[in-house]
């Protein structure tokens, strides 16, 4: 790069950074557009609308019933929002949180009313797959289609519904949606179209009043698997699967009432979680200077037009941000500072061979690209699997992460490549400016793998029988927090409208002194003096003393609190989607590193590693008794991330001397030397990472506390197990499971 070259590449690189940054803190236009203030917060750090149904009868409904209403519920309301939560209040209540929305009543009309699907046979006008009417015209009521039979399939007979796309006979491509009925439709659903098909009728399909489909019928369907085709887009056909999903329910409901929330983790959240980003991004600068010096420089820069482009671009891909999709950034950012490390390691080992400046920039990116390339790719394959098939909080979290590791990749590797050629470019060319390797000796890790091998047993065995104590004592393995178990929900009128800001510091901290829980939603229902805490299940005993409490120190009306009973807002099927998501994630992670290393033994000790970090830091939130609430899954995914991220750095340098690997060298001193070559790194990488959640422990609130603590322990445990682990385990593997001779 020549000098005048290098000088504008600066200049611009110092105009985007001023642009970027007026758009991620004022925004573009009116509205703001682009900003940190402008992205779509969750339920947790911003609030929305709250509708509580109430189930049609006299009879209380059945938990299965309730169950299958609430995860189906959930299905539909993700369509607005992935943060979106459904769970049960009482025992013939539903409660739906939508975040970023204040409409209530356009969200109870589009919602529609759950359970009045149904099927009836028409003869089609115009011989077309799928016409829709925006009113009900059907001249008979609804009572009287039934008594004469004309209801053909209810709600109840449709088992699913999924939109998916197919390949056609013309090899185009069209979306559609594929039904499948239950035993009880699957009879209903053949005699009706046998008598259809012969009679050239289509069966309409009927939902609140309105038709939203009317397929015509090319054969007799006696399978109880159907699939209606026409002219859709992908989002028209997932919503005519949502809408059939949702019209499938076993419970009549009926809104209740409907009111806007404020966050759950009150205004402090968001702002002590800025200023420990803050902190934390100012520390991670003075350290990557003070160890790097120019390089330190470059990287800082970098790093600064990444912070700036995903505040720009969550905004602009509307991704909703929460609390578990704050550990994605974080991890991100980790994984943006670590390829600068990695590079910069490589760039000090060129230099410390004799080679110039240029050569040593040139060929220190070049070596250090695949195991950049490794480490983000697998954790962006964990972030993919995680976004499709993962439900609410996940796919929050995975679209983060996504988007960080990706940014990352490119202020990483493009970005800080063209800041330090331009550097050398004006004349920074002094090896003093870029630092060399000093020459280390091997550290003798795997000698000592046993104890580590025993350290690691013992931590993870630790953590069952504490577990084991949890049970006997509170009769729950871990210390589950309300979005697992369910818990109770408190409704307090006060005497005056006080702001979040006063709830946090003045009533929270009294809840939590009863609970002895950390994890205390609260949310302010909009021009009222009301405000719902949701606690974990309290006692007859505790519910009195916080009665007590709210009555002697704010002089609450008694008969102005109310409580309720509320259920998890995890459901047994999300959880089911969480685990089936992690573990094919997982797998696709080693088939990765299998193909890319052309050796499973180092997919198979990614794996285990892996597993490793996630259950020491199961056996942490066992010991510390932690609560278990939604970020504990973000938690766990972060340290997935972080852990094969950690472990493939390590494994590219054993590949790599591998290949250069003597006769009279062994297989124990290489996977030192290995080890040993990637130490810097590894603590670097923990230290920036370790910061960044350190800064949310002490700035933030209990919630977050709770959040980072764990958060913590993983990041020393991914360091552990890279450093101390994986290549003793990878050598254990390679010896009991030799390479067979070609």
């Amino acid at each position: 790069m020549k000098k005048n070259k290098a000088i504008i590449t600066l200049l611009v690189l110092v105009l985007l950074l001023a642009g970027f940054g007026y758009t991620a803190a004022v925004g573009i236009g009116a509205n703001g557009a682009g900003s940190a203030s402008s992205i779509n917060l969750g339920l947790d750090l911003e609030g929305g609308v709250s509708i509580t149904y109430q189930a049609v009868g006299d009879e209380t409904p059945s938990a299965e019933d309730m169950a299958d209403t609430i995860y189906k519920l959930q299905k539909r309301v993700e369509a607005y929002s992935s943060e979106a939560v459904v769970y049960k209040e009482g025992d013939d209540r539903v409660n739906i949180e939508i975040p970023g929305v204040s409409d209530a009543n356009a969200i109870l009309e589009e919602l529609g009313k759950p359970g009045s699907l149904y099927f009836i046979r028409e003869t089609a006008s115009d011989g077309s797959l799928n016409y829709n009417r925006s009113t009900y015209d059907m001249y008979k009521s609804i009572e009287a289609l039934e008594e004469d039979g004309s209801i053909i399939l209810v709600g109840t007979d449709v088992k699913n519904a999924q939109h998916r796309s197919i390949t056609d006979d013309m090899q185009n491509k069209q979306f559609a949606v594929s039904l499948s009925m239950t035993e009880e439709g699957t009879t209903k659903f053949a005699d009706a179209t046998r008598e259809a098909y012969q009679k050239g009728e289509s069966i309409a399909i009927y939902y609140d009043g309105a038709i939203i489909s009317a397929p015509g019928v090319n054969a007799v369907i006696t399978n109880g698997q159907a699939e209606i085709t026409g002219r859709f887009s992908a989002a028209e056909a997932e919503q005519l699967a949502s809408t059939i999903r949702i019209g499938g329910l076993k419970i009549q409901l009926e809104e209740l009432h409907s009111k806007i929330v404020g966050a759950q983790l009150g205004e402090e959240a968001i702002s002590t979680s800025i200023k420990a980003a803050l902190v934390g991004f100012v520390i991670i600068v003075i350290f990557m200077i003070a160890v790097y010096y120019i390089s330190g420089v470059a990287a800082s820069l970098a790093l600064a037009l990444y912070v700036e482009l995903i505040v720009i671009l969550l905004d602009a891909f509307e991704i909703t941000l929460t609390l578990p999709g704050i550990a994605g950034i974080i991890l991100s950012i980790g994984m943006a500072v670590d390829a600068n490390v990695i590079i910069f390691a490589r760039i000090r080992e060129e230099i410390a061979k004799g080679k110039t400046v240029k050569s040593a920039i040139d060929t220190g990116f070049k070596k250090a690209t695949s195991a950049i390339v490794d480490g983000n790719v697998t954790t962006l394959i964990a972030a993919l699997v995680l976004g499709v098939m993962g439900s609410g909080t996940i796919k929050g979290f995975a679209a983060t992460l996504a988007l960080g590791i990706v940014l990352s990749m490119f202020t990483a590797m493009i970005v800080t490549r063209l800041i330090l050629n331009a550097f050398y470019a004006i004349g920074l060319k002094d090896v003093k400016l870029y630092g060399a390797t000093k020459e280390r000796k091997a550290v003798d890790f795997t000698s000592k793998r046993k104890i580590f091998f025993g350290v690691s047993i013992a931590a993870i065995l630790a953590g069952f029988v504490f577990m084991g104590i949890g049970k006997v004592q509170t009769g729950n393995t871990l210390n589950y927090s309300l979005e697992f178990v369910g818990g109770t929900s408190t409704n307090v009128t006060f005497n005056e409208d006080m702001t979040l800001a006063d709830i946090d510091s003045q009533v929270v901290p009294l809840i939590e002194n009863i609970t002895g829980d950390g994890n205390v939603q609260t949310q302010k229902i909009e021009g009222t003096n009301e405000v719902i805490f949701k606690t974990r299940s309290l006692q007859v005993e505790e519910r009195e003393t916080f009665k007590n409490t709210m009555v002697e120190q704010f002089g609450v009306d008694a008969e102005k609190i109310t409580t309720e009973t509320i259920s998890s807002t995890i459901s047994s099927e999300m959880k089911s989607d969480a685990i089936w998501a992690v573990v094919i994630a997982t797998l696709c992670m080693l088939v990765y590193i299998w193909l890319r290393f052309k050796d499973i033994r180092f997919g198979a000790s990614s794996v285990i590693a892996l597993v490793h970090d996630v259950l020491v830091v199961l056996a942490f939130y066992a010991i510390v008794r932690v609560s278990v609430g939604t970020t504990f899954i973000a938690c766990m995914l972060t340290i997935v991330g972080y852990s094969i991220n950690a472990t493939i750095v390590i494994f590219d340098r054993i590949r790599e001397n591998l290949g250069t690997l003597g006769r009279k060298e062994s297989l124990d001193g290489m996977v030192n030397e290995s080890i040993t070559q990637t130490l810097s790194r590894s603590i670097f990488t923990s230290l920036t990472t370790f910061i960044m959640v350190a800064a949310l422990y002490v700035f933030g609130v209990s919630s977050v506390k709770e959040f980072a603590l764990p958060l913590m322990a993983g990041i020393l445990c991914g360091t552990y197990s890279s450093v101390c682990i994986t290549g003793a385990l990878w050598l254990v593997l390679r010896k009991v499971f030799p390479q067979k001779a070609a």
